[in-house]
């Protein structure tokens, strides 16, 4: 799905000193304009004062927009309806609310679906781009053979109530290439498909575990021989049909769970002999397999797809045992050969989180988490698709934490995924965005390793290459206008009325008063593209009976002058020393932006779009990645053997054929587009020898004889995360769980913030949906 119609905010009440959420029924009254107070302060983020924009009062509070609504829920969800149609469908359990000027009012559409009950756990299946279809999944009474889903195809003005042959499992999936066909998988195993947008289904096979689009509209899908998915875990067949059912293939066995990214189709497979598996991948849908050829690949290790697009993957490899690190390694082009990339990264066994983050505003750029050999945590960045990691740099205006060895020299590290899971203070994630180029907001701290101590925010407006601290303390922040404008609201368990903006890339902050009383916080939202001008601002009043209320605050009055030529400048991308010839040259080619001046106060607007000029460069040992038996020693340049490859002939299979492999350590990275300079010799020799892996022969196997032979078969799992092409590999031992990796180190700095429980093992948090980490089926999610 495209851009804002295939995002869903999720807003929760639970608010730590408000007790007991109660939640959101939207019932009544919808619109008190002219929220806001009026009030303006501004401040730099380095505390001294800064100049204040003109007639923001009267702009803000004019452009104020206030929502009240009684419900009983316990959260709400928002979902965009097609991208800057300014559709948002807004709904808790019992109640479904419509608006389409982009939050500020709101319109009770519950008699639409016959006030029945929505079933939050599947949320709102959103049709790709502008479609308009909108399908939503009621809550029938127990002991009902069917399901029941209500459908829009007009962005939810209308819906169409239509009882289901099925109950199903999980949400209702579109096809890629035509939003009226729709497939479904039922709770008792049933793959359903409709061509006319979930008028009729018709079911095209039974006893299936899982079921994906792919890019053309091929159905893949998973299917158990005698008992169940959780009992023939790793007996699995792996079939396709691109005709809607009418004919199968059986592309192969022995599977144990299956993935696609980019334009790869990963399969995990059972070896013949022994608890283990291995990753096959294909370029043309099954037809041809290859084994990923890791070196040093362990039996007690599990793999991880972390990211995948057209050309390349980031594949992480555990260490044996539970130590919560393994190694990255990145893949040739055809995802088969892979060279190790950075090692020690941070990967826990508990609920598979990770810190790998992908900065989508510049081309190239990952930041993740190393776990060192004194058990801190670490923040490195790569530049160049995993080529070389590095430190973040120390921000100029932030001094060293506790954590350093030295007052004057440490560096930022970033709080991702695995801080959050690890209940710190952290409200969210790092944020950047495709049209914002060059800016990365992120919690951090600033030491020689993460700290537990509350974070700050801070920003880059160059990919990561430099940073300064934005905001003190934790916050809730968002892109709008194409990086033009930044919003942020202080994370907090007492109520708030203030949100503060930016329109110089954080360097400059105003404090808008937006409402007279203030409200508890649950969440900020705005349209996903980053576009948008409007911002809501989501919490409730009252201890016991809440009343849920919104703030859409527009800045398009405030901001009411387009940006013209003189407002823009050129900025070389990736640069860091102007002198160099080669300065700016990352994969192969330099890139100019045109970028918003910061001292512009000024829109881009919903039709901006991003100017950038590429040039090619010569072709320099930064352009390689360590080829297959190489590595980087951490802080160097230069690729040297893996000590346990030394001397030994480095063969893979090709498609079907034993190739030799003779190299000087270096091959390009997949995507590079360099001309001339150096060329590393490289050379692949057919060594005339069959390597066919029989491993995915389409030949029936006998299922194991009990669900515990089953287990006792399995060594690692293997986990396809859809809506970022993340694909898992996990361990999984029959009752036990694995432990969490603890910020063991840093439980010294954690007094003054009451966080000494970080120290203690405690039960896992609650899994994400569909996922839990004792439980074999729901791996195959």
């Amino acid at each position: 799905m495209g851009g804002a119609a295939a995002v869903a905010v999720l807003i929760a009440a639970a608010v730590a000193s408000a007790g007991p959420a109660l939640g959101l029924r939207l019932r009544g009254r919808h619109r008190e304009p002219r929220g806001g107070t009026g009030a303006l302060t501004a401040a730099a983020a380095g505390g001294e004062a800064c100049g204040g924009l003109r007639g923001v009062p009267a702009a803000l509070g004019n452009s104020t927009h206030q929502c009240i609504f009684d419900d009983l829920s316990s959260s709400v969800s928002l979902s965009w309806v097609g991208d800057s149609t300014g559709v948002i469908l807004s709904f808790g359990q019992s109640k479904l609310y419509r608006s389409e000027d982009y939050g500020k009012t709101f319109v009770d559409i519950s008699g639409l679906i016959n006030n029945t009950f929505i079933r939050t756990e599947f949320g709102v299946a959103i049709g790709p781009g502008n479609s308009g279809k909108v399908i939503l999944t009621g809550d029938v009474s127990a002991g009902s053979r069917g399901g029941r889903i209500f459908r829009s195809m007009d962005f939810a003005r209308n819906f169409i109530q239509t009882d289901l042959p099925f109950q199903p499992l999980v949400q209702l999936s579109y096809s890629p290439r035509d939003p009226d066909c729709l497939l479904a998988l039922s709770t008792e195993n049933g793959l359903w498909v409709s061509r006319d947008f979930g008028h009729t289904w018709v079911l095209i096979h039974r006893a299936v575990c899982l079921a994906k689009w792919g890019s053309d509209g091929t159905i893949f899908f998973t299917t158990f021989l005698n008992n169940s998915c959780k009992a023939d875990l790793g007996f699995l067949e792996l079939k396709k049909t691109s005709d809607f059912g009418s004919s199968f293939k059986v592309l192969g066995t022995r599977i144990y769970s299956f993935g696609l990214g980019g334009r790869f189709l990963f399969a995990s497979v059972m070896i013949e002999k022994g608890p283990r598996r291995r990753i096959h991948v294909s370029l043309d849908q099954g037809e041809s397999w290859n084994m990923a050829q890791l070196p040093s690949v362990g039996h007690e290790q599990f793999y991880s797809i972390l990211a995948a697009n057209e050309d390349l993957v980031f594949m992480h490899v555990d260490e044996p045992g539970d130590t919560g690190f393994g190694t990255i390694y990145t893949s040739d082009d055809r995802g088969i050969v892979y060279s190790k990339s950075l090692e020690r990264h941070l990967y826990t066994t508990t609920g598979g989180e990770t810190d790998f983050t992908n900065v989508t505003s510049l081309r190239g750029i990952f930041i993740t988490s190393v776990l060192s050999e004194d058990n801190s945590i670490q923040s490195v960045i790569t530049f160049d698709r995993g080529g070389q990691w590095v430190p973040l740099r120390k921000p100029k205006n932030a001094t060293c934490d506790s954590t350093a060895r030295s007052k004057d020299e440490c560096s930022l590290h970033i709080h991702a995924s695995y801080s959050i899971s690890q209940k710190l203070n952290v409200p969210m994630a790092p944020l950047s965005e495709p049209n914002a180029v060059g800016i990365v907001i992120a919690h951090g701290s600033v030491g020689g390793a993460i700290s537990v101590m509350p974070p700050d925010v801070y920003i880059s407006d160059d990919g990561g290459y430099t940073w300064a601290r934005m905001l003190e303390g934790p916050h809730h922040y968002s892109i709008l206008d194409s990086g033009g404008l930044i919003v942020a609201v202080k994370h907090s368990s007492q109520p708030i009325n203030t949100i503060e903006f930016s329109t110089d890339e954080g360097q400059c902050w105003y404090r808008y008063l937006f409402s007279k009383e203030p409200i508890f916080f649950t969440g900020l939202a705005s349209e996903p593209g980053a576009r948008s001008m409007a911002v809501s601002v989501w919490g409730f009043r009252g201890s016991f009976f809440r009343k849920w209320v919104s703030y859409t605050i527009d800045f398009s009055e405030l901001l009411s002058r387009t940006c013209e030529d003189k407002d823009y400048t050129i900025w070389l991308a990736h640069s860091s020393d102007p002198g160099d010839p080669s300065d700016g040259c990352i994969l192969g080619y330099k890139e100019q932006y045109r970028r918003l001046r910061k001292s512009s106060v000024c829109r881009n607007g919903r039709d901006y779009v991003v100017t950038k000029q590429p040039s090619v460069c010569p072709c320099t040992l930064q352009d390689f990645l360590c080829d297959f038996g190489y590595y980087r020693p951490a802080n160097q340049s230069v690729c040297v053997e893996q000590p346990e490859l030394k001397g030994h002939d480095l063969e893979f299979c090709l498609h079907g054929r034993r190739e030799l492999l003779r190299t000087s350590g270096y091959r390009k990275i997949p995507g590079d587009k360099c001309s001339g300079g150096e060329s590393p010799a490289r050379e692949e020799t057919d060594m005339k020898k069959k390597c066919t892996s029989t491993l995915l022969s389409p030949s029936p196997l006998a299922a194991p004889r009990s669900p515990a032979a089953a287990v006792l078969a399995v060594g690692t799992a293997l986990l396809l995360t859809a809506a970022i092409a993340v694909l898992l590999v996990k361990k999984y031992v029959c009752g036990g769980r694995f432990l969490v990796q603890r910020y063991s180190v840093l439980q010294q700095h954690a007094e003054a913030n009451d966080a000494e429980s970080i120290d203690v093992l405690s039960p896992p948090a609650p899994a994400k949906p569909g996922y839990h980490d004792d439980s074999d089926e729901d791996l195959l999610e």
